[in-house]
């Protein structure tokens, strides 16, 4: 075994014996304990992508992905509140080595989590919507805004957040602040939805004149929104990886309990209508498995074509997970419905996954793009 098939193995391994007995509650809005939190700190999980001298595991993109799939197989929420913290650090390491030096022993250790804070009450996809705007100063920076429906921001102690502080009023004006959300005038709160959210950790915070560091500003204007391009392409690529795991292990189960329970004097799975339908799940998720692959190899060699390999495999994870999940939870029946399967669990996160990192939309409006440039206007 290589070292990181050793430490895929311990993960899921860690997925299935302490996260599975718990998870069933988080959807039932309970919190999950924070002893989990040290316990993914242990298997290095906030450090995946770190080198060895930093403090982490030193893996690749392609691995920090299978991670992502088999935490998101018990719980989609855990894995994201996961791997954003995980950003969080391996931003600070690449880009504000002095910053990362105070904060990387919290974070790697998950004493503390973190998010980045992008998406506000009226923008999202549209990044140059921001209203969030950070202003210098003789000491260094102030910054106001309001942030919300980001991973992690209920609880975070830090944050990376998106906000405007060059001249003009577009993308090019965006930089990156760390920012202490602990911090006066820092105000956190949860946002909730139709489904739990506990896992996810999702909410958002008002900063009200809060007061930055010079050396608070990580990605100046310029970068930031280049930035935000390229990693938000890494994003979209294990997400896709993401609902493959939630998928395969719906899948797992349902046919785990085709084979004991019984209808008509017979196994289900004896009965060719009801794994017929078990069996197109299955081959329609070896289809999005393979174009997820792509896209992480893709990313992890940053090869040109992960922009629309990513946003292919995101769109395409999304909708077979949200065409398959539902099905499968009926040929279990009633029994589907209890939260010890996962699937109900399942079916509320991928609409979350639809939503984060790029919207439906937004993604094949971007592979159109990609695929067909437009073309110059002709002068006669």
């Amino acid at each position: 075994m290589t070292r990181q098939a050793d430490h895929l193995a311990t993960v899921q391994r860690f997925a299935q014996t302490q996260l599975a007995p718990a998870a069933a509650g988080w959807g039932q809005g309970a919190s999950p304990d924070p002893a989990l939190f040290r316990a993914a700190a242990d298997l290095g999980l906030f450090g995946m992508e770190l080198p060895v001298d930093a403090g982490g595991l030193g893996f690749d993109f392609a691995h920090k992905a299978a991670v992502c799939a088999a935490l998101a197989a018990v719980d989609f929420g855990f894995a994201m509140s996961v791997v954003n913290t995980h950003n969080t650090a391996l931003r600070l390491h690449r880009s504000a080595p002095a910053l990362a030096a105070r904060h990387l022993p919290g974070l790697l250790s998950g004493q503390v989590a973190a998010c980045t804070a992008l998406t506000e009450p009226g923008a999202g996809t549209d990044v140059a919507a921001l209203k969030t705007r950070a202003t210098q100063g003789p000491d260094g920076w102030v910054i106001s805004g309001q942030k919300d429906w980001i991973i992690n921001a209920r609880h975070a102690g830090l944050s990376i957040v998106f906000a405007k502080c060059g001249t003009g009023d577009d993308g090019a004006a965006i930089g990156a602040f760390l920012v202490d959300l602990t911090a006066p005038g820092a105000t956190r709160h949860a946002t909730e939805a139709g489904f739990a959210q506990e896992s996810m950790g999702t909410g958002g915070f008002t900063l009200d004149a809060v007061a930055l560091p010079p050396e608070a500003l990580i990605l100046p204007a310029g970068t930031a929104f280049r930035a935000i391009l390229s990693e938000i392409n890494g994003a979209r690529a294990y997400v896709a990886a993401m609902c493959c795991g939630m998928l395969g292990a719906a899948i797992a189960t349902v046919a785990e309990h085709g084979q004991h329970r019984h209808s008509f004097g017979r196994p289900l799975m004896d009965h060719q209508a009801w794994r017929l339908a078990l069996a197109q799940a299955q081959t329609d998720l070896a289809a999005t498995q393979a174009l997820t692959d792509r896209a992480v190899a893709a990313i992890t060699t940053a090869d040109p074509a992960a922009q629309i390999l990513a946003a292919q495999a995101k769109v395409h994870a999304v909708q077979t997970a949200q065409h398959h999940l539902p099905a499968l939870l009926h040929a279990m029946g009633a029994e589907g419905l209890r939260p010890a399967h996962g699937l109900t669990r399942h079916i509320a996160a991928v609409q979350s996954a639809a939503l984060t990192d790029g919207a439906i939309a937004p993604l094949l409006e971007r592979v159109a793009r990609l695929s067909w440039p437009a073309t110059p206007a002709r002068k006669d």
